[in-house]
């Protein structure tokens, strides 16, 4: 009989991953702990387009997992995962390597999903990892340059027509973002702003439609046309084929064709082959085909694997694809395993939802917060930043990141005194939790003058 293997093997390094063998090395887990992820970096997903337009470093937003895992005692491995045997709990890698587990923690989040939109795979730009927004940078920046050098002024409308498919949050975000930054570069190449034309095509009637950021809708289509360039929002568009230099769409039961050189992809998600793969019937599946795990975070037919993040779905619990549900759930995961080790009961999970936070473009936010009242313009981007900074992994990093986004980014480039009002110190109190909170929130009061201080 072989030796039972005493071991947790986390498969994905996102939120949910990386969260619960953080959350492992801190409780002092007495198994060991190693983390898979086919990435050298931890990509914090809701800052990727600070990273893209330039507001944030990699530092900030992709650290390096041996950074942020180092001193813990977790093992990384930078490999692919091509199969995951249940059964006889053994996970295989594409460079041959093998691991067997004593518990497996499925992490391995969503990926972009193309709905069989004929050529969308091939032709259109996601938007999920860094290496996604180099390659959108880099694509960019050569339309911007080819157009200012053509006197055709039909192609160079095609290069300066950017397509952005899906209304939910993701396009919204995406939508602001490019309709602030790409008239910065286009006249610095001493182009014309003017020309540049950003389009937002969404399938629904209306934007953010069933997305948890619906709340903020009214502010963001105002916003959304108070950018460098107004953004042109096409409702009830269904796109049914994306070309190297057009976009097919159907609106109003007729097909019709979007000239341009760049259409990004942010229409959703499908879940992950792997997921996809495993030997759970469909009755212990979702309505999405994501597993149906207990309140404890587990496999119904196996207890000894824990699932969390996009992977998930927790029975009788809906809870949005976010980056603040996923890191609660590792916390969950963490804590259970190391129960279960223990021999100690386990606890469900319990996931608290501060709020919802929006990009509207540079320096620009929405945030609704306990539903309780609403936020926009620099304030809300204050508030979106200094949060999703206390969520940043590993304490050196986020003191790293927190001290130079506080020197650079806010204290010296953001807040005006007569812009700011005791509503944003609260809030910055009440959801920037930890040292973020606290700094900003001191910095506002000492911003806001002694009157408002009393």
């Amino acid at each position: 009989m072989n030796n039972p293997v005493y071991q947790t093997v986390i498969l994905g390094g996102g939120f949910t991953g990386l969260f619960t063998a953080l959350h492992l090395a801190h409780e002092h887990y007495p198994r060991s702990v190693i983390l898979i992820d086919k990435n050298e970096r931890f990509c914090f997903k809701p800052l990727l387009y600070e990273y893209f337009d330039g507001e944030m470093d990699t530092l900030q937003v992709v650290p390096r997992f041996s950074e942020l895992l180092k001193g813990s005692g977790v093992i990384f491995v930078q490999d692919t995962v091509q199969t995951v045997d249940l059964h006889q709990k053994e996970v295989k890698l594409a460079s041959g390597n093998s691991y067997n587990y004593s518990n497996l923690v499925l992490a391995l989040g969503s990926v972009t999903g193309y709905h069989h939109v004929d050529g969308a795979k091939e032709n259109a730009f996601p938007f999920w990892t860094q290496a996604d927004a180099i390659a959108l940078d880099k694509h960019l920046r050569d339309c911007l340059q080819k157009a200012i050098q053509t006197d055709d002024a039909e192609q160079r409308r095609q290069l300066l027509t950017v397509v952005v498919v899906g209304g939910g949050a993701s396009g919204v975000e995406m939508a602001a973002t490019l309709a602030d930054f790409l008239p910065h570069w286009y006249e610095g190449l001493r182009g014309n702003a003017a020309e540049i034309r950003i389009v937002l095509l969404n399938h629904g009637q209306e934007i953010l439609d069933g997305d948890i950021n619906n709340p903020l809708r009214p502010i963001a289509q105002k916003e959304l046309q108070k950018r460098t360039i107004p953004i042109e929002i096409l409702t009830g568009a269904e796109a049914t084929a994306v070309r190297p230099h057009a976009i097919e769409y159907k609106s109003n039961d007729e097909i019709k064709t979007l000239a341009t050189h760049t259409t990004i992809w942010t229409a959703g998600t499908s879940n992950h082959p792997l997921i996809q793969e495993l030997p759970i019937p469909q009755e212990h599946r979702d309505h999405h085909g994501r597993p149906l795990v207990t309140p404890t975070m587990q496999l119904l037919d196996f207890p000894e694997v824990f699932v969390g993040g996009d992977c998930a779905a927790v029975q009788n619990n809906s809870l949005p694809a976010t980056a603040q549900v996923a890191y609660q759930q590792g916390a969950t995961i963490g804590r259970n395993l190391k129960a279960l080790a223990l021999g100690e009961p386990l606890k469900p999970v319990k996931v608290n939802i501060r709020g919802t936070l929006l990009k509207l473009g540079l320096n620009d936010a929405a945030a609704n917060l306990f539903n309780v009242f609403e936020v926009a313009g620099e304030p809300a981007h204050l508030i979106r930043q200094g949060t999703y900074l206390t969520l940043l992994p590993s304490p050196i990093h986020d003191f790293k990141a927190t001290t130079e986004w506080l020197d650079e980014e806010l204290f010296h480039q953001h807040l005006d005194p007569q812009d700011v009002g005791k509503k944003v110190v609260q809030a910055v109190e009440l959801v920037g939790a930890g040292v973020v909170g606290v700094l900003v929130a001191r910095k506002l009061l000492q911003m806001l003058g002694d009157e408002e201080k009393k």
